[in-house]
């Protein structure tokens, strides 16, 4: 097959770099000397050339299991069709020091324990906490990880870390990067609209382009009786204001960045450096707008105690016209509302403009954590060996051996010559493998996801096996959506602030957020006037927050070199 000729191209061409540059690499405390050490990198090399181990290594790492890491046939995190394939393919056991719950930070405490009781670090560790990577690099334990990606990764591997350099930011030091980013699927929580387009048709309305389309939008839902049941007891829109105004699902951020900003957030400001979303004009804009749609009953009163899963129910039990999230939430919450209404029918809309024409919504950050390796490992190179061979085969599935997905009578089953990934198909029930990978999620390129599905929403024939997959996952309410969330990738907005907290953070920040969070629910219920948000902005400057914008412009600044 010629993706089995390109592979074998890239990795000879991969391998002859390698050797070119074999003495350049840096040395590690564990390394022998002399003509053991030329021994040593040259079987490195060839490992990651070849793809595999002769004689195969070990390599320790710790594990996190998350909420939908389920396990079948008796497996564990330890021992299980991913770590068996690890060992027969790559020639690498892999081996967990301990392995632990991400619920209740369980796995972070466990991290910090073993941290503060200086017991051995694994050869690898991945983490999805910013400032636990960051606690890791402080511990000196680790290798500057940035050397040895530019000399072992893979072209598929660099590209995907390329697409979005700013992936480095929050793990750059002023002597070097001590961890690698873990790429993840661009686009994947940005914002649409969706609507009840069963009311809309009902009503004689059209989908919104301006605020101001939606809030007559909304006066119809409320006061027009979409339902038809002779009650007054529908709302416009559904919000999760319990915890924050730019949560993933039943957000409110849109509004906000239809007057130019993200809250809760640092966006780039018109001079170049950041600023923070919630102190802008803009948001005291919103906050008005907010404030007159709870009044007008368009937003339900009680959205200050609803969180995510509490506010989409107001949607899918058919209380509610709208509800603001990402493309994906057709199927999961949303699809529920069919099993409550039959006749309803729900459409994506692009987050609608403000009075300057303006529009805005969260942007999805382009990694979900980072790997560390130990300067003791033995086989520091190994990780690439691993992770090399997935991104080459399994992040488009462009292998045979991922034709479908991971394992056949795991995640998926063949039945009659053809692919099922019901979990009626495959015996003992799906599970997902890509989650015992250490990178959480196997490999994935983060501009994948959306062009693949991309691709089908246009109607183009499958192009890979990545793509065969989506479009037996997919249908057109899915393509629909997805087409909203491509066509709007222009108005997304992403947290530019991702490095640790700063000094004066660590001190001012809680009490910052707390006094915000309490301000803008008291506005938007109208227990204190909108021009109190003036001197909300007064007090958060002096206490603390024109430090803390000065400081993470000072970070800003170091990591753009």
């Amino acid at each position: 097959m010629e993706t089995k000729k390109l592979w074998k191209t890239t990795m000879m061409a991969l391998f002859a770099c390698t050797f070119v540059f074999a003495s350049a690499c840096s040395n590690n405390s564990a390394a022998p000397s002399g003509a053991a050490s030329g021994a040593k990198k040259e079987e490195e090399n060839n490992a990651v050339a070849k793809g595999k181990y002769d004689n195969p290594i070990t390599l320790t790492t710790v594990g996190r299991i998350t909420p939908s890491t389920t396990f079948k046939n008796g497996e564990t995190m330890e021992d299980n069709v991913h770590t068996r394939w690890a060992k027969d393919r790559l020639g690498i056991n892999l081996k967990y020091l301990w392995t632990a719950s991400t619920q209740n930070k369980a796995f972070e405490t466990r991290l910090r324990l073993a941290l503060s009781a200086n017991e051995p670090m694994p050869d690898v560790i991945a983490v999805d906490n910013i400032q636990l990577a960051n606690d890791l690099i402080d511990s000196g334990q680790f290798l500057d990880a940035k050397s040895m990606w530019d000399k072992y990764a893979s072209p598929t591997y660099k590209k995907a870390v390329n697409e979005d350099p700013t992936m480095w930011y929050p793990f750059t030091r002023k002597d070097g990067v001590y961890a690698i980013p873990i790429p993840d699927y661009a686009w994947n929580n940005d914002t649409v609209l969706w609507i009840r387009q069963d009311w809309l048709d009902k009503l004689g309305l059209k989908g919104p382009e301006t605020l101001d389309d939606l809030e007559k939008i909304m006066d119809a839902f409320v006061n027009q009786d979409p339902d038809g049941n002779g009650k007054k007891d529908t709302y416009g829109i559904t919000m999760a204001l319990k915890d924050s105004f730019k949560s993933t699902q039943s957000t409110a951020s849109f509004v906000f960045g239809a007057y130019g900003t993200i809250p809760e957030q640092w966006n780039d400001a018109a001079d170049g450096t950041l600023s923070y979303g919630s102190i802008n004009p803009g948001s005291k804009q919103a906050l008005q707008r907010l404030s007159d749609w709870v009044k007008k009953g368009f937003v339900p009163k009680e959205a200050g105690l609803f969180d995510e899963s509490k506010a989409a129910e107001l949607f899918t039990s058919g209380r509610a016209g709208m509800i603001a999230g990402p493309y994906w939430m057709d199927r999961t919450p949303l699809i529920n509302v069919k099993k409550n209404v039959p006749t309803a029918n729900f459409k994506a809309y692009p987050v609608p403009k403000g009075p300057d024409g303006k529009a805005g919504r969260i942007g999805t950050q382009n990694f979900s954590g980072a790997v560390l390796i130990n300067k003791n490992a033995k086989n520091p190179e190994a990780f690439f060996v691993y992770q090399n061979y997935l991104f080459e085969n399994f992040a488009l599935m462009q292998s045979d051996e991922f034709k479908y997905q991971f394992a056949e009578g795991y995640d998926y089953a063949l039945k009659d010559g053809k692919v099922s990934y019901d979990s009626k198909d495959i015996p003992g029930g799906r599970v997902i493998p890509q989650k015992y990978t250490i990178a959480f999620e196997g490999a994935r390129i983060p501009s994948s996801a959306m062009e693949s599905l991309g691709n089908l929403a246009k109607g183009g024939e499958p192009r890979n096996n990545f793509e065969r997959k989506d479009s037996l996952f997919s249908d057109a309410l899915r393509y629909q959506g997805v087409s909203v969330n491509i066509d709007s990738k222009s108005y997304s907005m992403r947290d530019k602030f991702i490095g640790i907290p700063t000094k004066t953070m660590k001190t001012r920040w809680e009490n910052l957020s707390t006094s915000e969070a309490q301000t803008f629910t008291k506005i938007v219920y109208g227990d204190l006037p909108i021009d109190e948000f003036d001197n909300f902005v007064k007090k958060w400057k002096s206490s603390g927050g024109d430090d803390i914008t000065k400081e993470v412009n000072e970070w800003y600044s170091s990591v753009k070199k």
